[in-house]
């Protein structure tokens, strides 16, 4: 599968306003990051969790054994666009760790358990990014 042309496919409809195919609208968002090596502007759809003022999201890929390149992006360069209905704005992306890092991942992983198994198939911790309006 050419996860690079599902995403542009993902982005086309949600852009356009319309049903995305085989997603939930309402649960996802588009963040574009700056390339840590490229400098490019890249644009990735993923699932979000809103809590508070803040959205976060979970660097799982999949379950893969690395982070998405998206999490590196964000590691450089924490200043990120963020798409969200019909709403875009600027955020700043923070990793979080310790107490509110389990705390988050908790309610995130009762909400959506199979980023437990996500984690148990790639072997590591996934890390929780927030996103905070600049």
């Amino acid at each position: 599968m050419d996860m690079q042309a599902v995403n542009r496919k993902v982005i086309e409809q949600f852009r356009a306003g319309g049903e995305i195919e085989g997603m939930h609208r309402e649960r996802l968002l588009l963040l574009t990051t700056t390339g840590a090596r490229s400098g490019r502007q890249r644009t990735t759809p993923m699932m979000f969790h809103p809590s508070g003022d803040r959205v976060f999201v979970m660097a799982s890929n999949a379950g893969a054994r690395k982070p998405p390149d998206w999490y590196f992006n964000v590691r450089a360069n924490p200043t990120v666009g963020v798409e969200i209905g019909d709403e875009s704005y600027t955020a700043t992306a923070t990793e979080l760790a310790g107490e509110e890092r389990e705390r988050l991942w908790a309610e995130i992983t009762a909400l959506y358990p199979f980023f437990l198994d996500h984690e148990q198939k790639g072997e590591r911790r996934i890390p929780v990014v927030a996103l905070a309006r600049a």
